[in-house]
């Protein structure tokens, strides 16, 4: 594990029996708190962000926006939110897609991005793959080009990057940690 690696899973509580019972819930809000663990990973997503090109980098509600949005700032990037269904105003592009137990529909603004931009996606868990196959969706559909898909953890004992690698089409997928 890599030093960053090692400082940001440091910084996150397991919590049994949350949501429900049976489920260890990864809480990101001590790494949040901690503004060398938050800072280190804001610089880490932005450099990354400007290693891959983009223009613009989006951010999956909720948790997606509290890191996106200032790596954004940090890269001199544009921030564009991914939101659930009727939260975003105007024109908005949809994606439906099946969570473990229903489904949820994203939505972003059509003119979020000029033809071809390139996007970085970023979300704080890859879990089943859902989220970000809907917003590679969405960024394709809304003009934009996916660029790469950073989030901070990965639970690898989900089938998530199986499930979402048709989706990718050879758009790299990073988690910087792997739970």
């Amino acid at each position: 594990m890599t030093e960053l690696a090692e400082l940001l899973d440091s910084r996150i509580r397991d919590v049994p029996d949350y949501p429900k019972p049976g489920v260890l819930f990864k809480d990101i809000a001590p790494l949040l708190a901690d503004a060398e663990a938050f800072g280190a990973l804001v610089r880490a997503l932005a450099d990354r962000a400007t290693e891959l090109g983009a223009t613009k980098v989006v951010g999956l509600e909720a948790r997606g926006f509290v890191l996106a949005a200032p790596a954004a700032f940090a890269a001199g990037l544009g921030f564009v939110p991914i939101r659930k269904k009727g939260k975003l105003p105007g024109e908005v592009h949809a994606e439906s897609y099946d969570l473990e137990y229903g489904s949820a529909t994203l939505e972003v603004q059509c003119d979020a991005f000029a033809p071809g931009e390139k996007v970085l996606v970023i979300d704080d868990v890859l879990a089943t793959g859902g989220t970000v196959a809907a917003s590679l969706e969405l960024v394709r559909r809304a003009g934009g080009v996916p660029v790469g898909v950073l989030v901070l953890m990965e639970l690898g004992f989900l089938p998530g990057r199986e499930r979402l690698t048709p989706h990718l089409d050879g758009v790299p997928l990073e988690a910087l940690i792997t739970v």
